[in-house]
């Protein structure tokens, strides 16, 4: 079956009300970037349907495309025929037939949207129905649980059919929450928080933290790599990579060790905080689960959140490894994750983290070295490079040229 046009429902973007056309225009905006690869493609917007005509490009492989942009509920293939009872149906027998096989069963949906049409609801039902058990030798009705389910609607302009109802991801279009700072490791925490946090709709520029030569050039390869995957979703992103190796050695060197990842947690939060700022975000994004580790503990979080007032954002705050790994393997980050290049979280860990820290114990360590200079330092050594997916990464400056 040649289909001319994929239906595409938006879900939740539907309970928006007034707001509802900013968050159509940033869905718009994502297919468009998403299926930039397929030149012939157009886009039909309004305000409670998207469609894409294909103009000849093959369905087939723009539909996993279209499974991982958020804000779409569900998508059909289908075909656009005029308002024509005669060709309705013809054009329904095609469509059916080609999704027949032996002893499969149909229903007929209809759906319509202009009530001047010709048959009511009912009609439709019927008059197709008996249509394609006339000509469709063998094939029986089951409206409960179908094989096929012939779902016609009927518009103004024309009359759109399909057989088959595609879910999408959900969530709200990239870019219509806001932009935040995702904290991205190499592990599997916080690509799986990227990727949740983009789904409610946040715009993300992700920040890593090297330490060479203690962290080796292909862990940071393994966080582009992370990236180039999230990427996928938007079609860009923004990673600011942090020269950590001083501020890491100082720590070791002047806070006692049952402190130190403390310390050093409150560090990284100050500096992403500050590219934060510098970037206009108004969150940081972070992977930590409750209780997990020694500085994901409630009162630790407590301790290292003292450093900002910006909201943190926990996506998987609830959640086990076990369902982390899982999202991790369906978003396609969990073989990139286990590869084994260590990140700066792993060096310098002492033996017994401090589970409980207390605030002012932190401060007054912290105050006995003046480590501000060394925080700008790596700030302004910060690189900020562009990574696209599956593509070779570009500094931040060189797109404008």
């Amino acid at each position: 079956m040649n289909f001319d046009r994929i239906l595409v429902r938006y879900g939740e973007i539907t309970t928006k009300g007034r707001n509802r056309n900013k968050f159509i225009d940033k869905l718009r905006k994502s297919v468009k970037n998403a299926l930039s690869a397929f030149p012939k493609i157009k886009l039909e917007v309004s305000r409670d349907r998207m469609y894409v005509v294909l103009n000849g490009e093959n369905e087939q492989e723009i539909i996993p495309i279209l499974k991982k942009i958020f804000g779409l509920h569900s998508f059909s293939p289908a075909i656009k025929v005029e308002r024509n009872i005669n060709e309705m149906k013809d054009a329904a027998l095609e469509l059916v037939s080609s999704f027949y096989k032996e002893g499969n069963t149909f229903k007929v949906t209809a759906k319509r949207s202009d009530k001047t049409f010709e048959l009511d609801t009912n009609e439709i039902n019927q008059e197709f129905g008996a249509h394609i058990l006339k000509h469709i030798p063998g094939i029986k009705v089951n409206v409960k649980n179908p094989d096929i389910n012939l779902q016609i609607e009927v518009r103004k302009e024309a009359v759109y059919l399909s057989c088959e109802t595609i879910f999408g991801t959900g969530g709200l279009p990239a870019g219509s929450s806001g932009k935040a700072m995702l904290m991205l490791s190499g592990g599997f925490d916080s690509p799986v928080a990227g990727y949740l946090a983009m789904k409610r709709g946040l715009e993300i520029e992700a920040v890593h933290f090297f330490s060479p030569p203690f962290t080796s050039e292909r862990a940071k390869e393994k966080v582009i790599d992370l990236s180039k995957k999230l990427a996928e979703i938007t079609g860009k992103i923004t990673l600011h990579i942090v020269p950590f190796t001083e501020v890491q050695q100082a720590i070791h060197e002047q806070i006692p060790e049952n402190y130190s990842m403390t310390v050093m947690r409150r560090f990284m939060l100050r500096i992403t905080d500050e590219l934060r700022e510098k970037q206009e975000a108004l969150a940081i994004i972070t992977g930590e689960s409750l209780g997990q580790v020694a500085s994901q503990t409630l009162e630790s979080m407590f301790t290292i959140n003292e450093v900002t007032n910006t909201p943190i954002i926990r996506p998987l705050i609830t959640m086990d490894k076990t369902e982390i790994i899982k999202i991790a393997k369906e978003i396609d980050t969990h073989d990139i994750s286990i590869r084994p290049f260590e990140d700066c979280c792993t060096i310098f860990v002492p033996s017994s983290p401090k589970t409980k820290p207390r605030r002012e114990k932190v401060n007054y360590y912290e105050s006995f070295y003046d480590f501000e200079p060394l925080l700008q330092e790596a700030i302004q050594e910060t690189e900020s490079i562009i990574i696209k997916p599956n593509s070779k990464q570009l500094s931040e400056f060189s797109e404008l040229f």
